[in-house]
């Protein structure tokens, strides 16, 4: 008995590959969920931003408020119905010292010029650092 457990020990070849189609997989896994939660980070709601010149947002903590096409404002999801429930919810969001807190607008392409600068004069009534999110422009360097 003892010598078939040896022989059988000795006449098994070594299997030392690394199986790669399970890797392959859990590559393939995580690059969806990534591709899914990419743009739910972003915040706000989606809106076709107007193209310029311009850095990258830096700050993750920043609070986005959206002016959509239609002239709905929105804070992160939160739907607003007029510019004075907006004030009154920014100013709630950004607490005591307004001034410290960010604040990134992204007002759409083809949203009323007029909509977006009353949201603008209620951030500089409030005193807020704001930031306007852009789409940069396409690279013309060829």
């Amino acid at each position: 008995m003892l010598q078939y457990g040896v022989r059988g020990r000795r006449s098994l070849p070594v299997n030392a590959e690394i199986n790669l189609v399970n890797l392959v997989d859990v590559a393939f896994v995580l690059l969806i969920i990534f591709m899914i939660t990419a743009p739910i980070l972003q915040g706000g709601i989606q809106v076709e931003l107007p193209q310029a010149e311009a850095s990258p947002i830096t700050t993750s903590d920043a609070v986005i408020v959206s002016v959509a096409d239609n002239g709905d404002i929105y804070i992160d999801q939160a739907r607003l119905g007029s510019v004075e429930e907006f004030e009154i919810a920014l100013s709630a969001v950004l607490g005591d010292a307004p001034e410290e807190g960010e604040v990134v607008l992204k007002g759409d392409r083809s949203a009323n010029w007029g909509r977006i600068v009353e949201v603008m004069g209620v951030m500089a009534r409030l005193g807020v650092n704001l930031g306007v999110a852009v789409e940069a422009l396409p690279d013309r360097t060829r």
